[in-house]
């Protein structure tokens, strides 16, 4: 049922929550999308797009939910695991993050340890270096 109370149209409303996404309005791109789950709960793509909008709405613990349910349905996802590491790191989990960032990594042919690659070390300031204050200047 749709907020009107008739039937929900799985393709009207995942167009209008792709169309939501590309405004940047993530969070009603992911109350559209999630009736379109509610509809098609094995519609992985479905659930794909509703992470997204979870996760850049900040609702991490929701895309991770979803992030899990794709990469148990779909190892081979490179871009589900890039999505639930990331996710993961919002959220302060470094380690569970580092194995899906390397499978992710490893998953698209790349070297898992390769020079861009962002593999959660622990705390870093935005020029990279560590955040632990162990590189005081001289």
């Amino acid at each position: 049922m749709n907020d009107n109370g008739g039937t929900v149209d799985p393709a009207e409303e995942y167009r209008l929550a792709k169309l939501f996404f590309e405004i940047r309005d993530y969070g009603e791109a992911a109350r559209r999308q999630s009736l379109v789950v509610e509809a098609e709960p094995d519609n992985l793509a479905a659930r794909l797009l509703l992470a997204r909008a979870y996760y850049h709405s900040a609702r991490l613990g929701r895309a991770e939910t979803e992030l899990r349910f794709i990469v148990e349905r779909d190892p081979t996802d490179a871009y589900a695991h890039l999505m639930l590491g990331r996710a993961l790191e919002r959220q302060n989990r470094p380690e569970e993050a580092r194995r899906h960032l390397r499978l992710s990594a490893a998953l698209r042919g790349e070297p898992i340890d390769a020079p861009g690659h962002r593999l959660v070390s622990g705390p870093t300031r935005v020029d990279g270096a560590p955040a632990n204050g162990d590189d005081a200047a001289a």
